[in-house]
């Protein structure tokens, strides 16, 4: 990911992550994300707030693993790179949006425990590293090599 294009992210899930299927078999997982900025007003000497909302999107194992593990409210770190996605609605309008397409999710464990249970690796037909070798729309190919153990 040395492209410039890296975000990280530690918020919470607003909703739960949402697991479906491309046409091809290919897991894919959106979820919201709350990140919340706090400071001291100078002037006034309050503490004020904001909170930004982010929606996260997840491919293949990731999505697996995150849809089986987190849920709304989870406090998690997000890193992954912005992605724009387009499309026209039925009436022709056209619409844009800027997702979060993660690479890595983990729980934060500043106020939190996790238990950490490794995942066998998924096996597919054909030696494509577990994963599904159909084409999928608007992502990129993963930032490790897919034959590679992460731990």
């Amino acid at each position: 990911m040395s492209n410039g294009n890296t975000v990280e992210l530690v918020g919470n899930i607003t909703r739960d992550p949402e697991l479906r299927f491309t046409s091809g078999g290919t897991a894919v997982a959106t979820f919201g994300l709350a990140v919340n900025r706090r400071w001291r007003n100078q002037q006034s000497n309050e503490w004020e707030e904001q909170t930004s909302f982010f929606d996260i999107v997840c491919w293949r194992e990731l999505a697996e693993n995150v849809s089986e593990s987190l849920t709304r409210g989870a406090r998690v770190m997000v890193v992954g790179r912005l992605e724009q996605r387009s499309w026209e609605t039925p009436e022709g309008d056209k619409r844009s949006k800027v997702e979060v397409v993660a690479d890595e999710v983990g729980p934060s464990l500043r106020w939190a425990t996790a238990e950490i249970t490794k995942t066998e690796r998924r096996s597919g037909g054909g030696g494509g590293g577990g994963f599904d070798s159909a084409p999928v729309p608007q992502s990129a190919p993963p930032a490790y090599n897919d034959d590679e153990e992460p731990f």
